[in-house]
C-alpha cells in the first residue's frame, strides 16, 4: 500500500488503460479499467460464491447489471436494497446504494 498525495492509501495492483498503468484503489469497483464506485462493509463469502457490500458510493457511472471488477474478483451486482440519489447527510457521495449483492464471477485477468 502506498499514501497518495491526497492522503488516500492505494494499492500497488495496476491495470493496462491505452497502455498507460493506472493504479487499482482496494476499495473501489471497477468496469473497463474505470473507477465507478467505492466501497464500505465489504463480506466476501467465497463458499457462497458472492460478496456483499454494505454501501456502495460515488457510483453514479456503476452501469447495472453490466459486469464488474472488485480486487481480483470479477462480479454481477444481483441485488440492491435501498438505493438514493443524494443522502442529506452526505453530498458529496452521490448515488448511494446499500445492502448490495453480487455474485462471484470467477477471477479477473491481470
Amino acid at each position: 500500500m502506498e499514501m497518495s498525495s491526497n492522503g488516500v492509501a492505494e494499492s500497488n495492483e495496476t491495470s493496462e488503460d491505452a497502455g498507460r498503468v493506472v493504479a487499482r484503489q482496494d476499495d473501489a469497483i471497477y468496469q473497463n479499467a474505470a473507477r465507478v464506485a467505492r466501497t464500505l462493509e465489504v463480506e466476501v463469502d467465497l463458499e457462497a460464491r458472492e460478496i456483499r457490500f454494505g454501501e456502495l458510493y460515488e457510483s453514479d457511472p456503476l452501469l447495472l447489471p453490466d459486469e464488474c471488477e472488485y480486487k481480483e474478483y470479477r462480479i454481477l451486482i444481483r441485488k440492491v436494497a435501498f438505493a438514493t440519489r443524494l443522502d442529506k447527510n452526505a453530498p458529496h457521495k452521490g448515488r448511494v446504494l446499500r445492502g448490495v449483492m453480487a455474485e462471484l464471477l470467477g477471477q479477473r485477468q491481470h
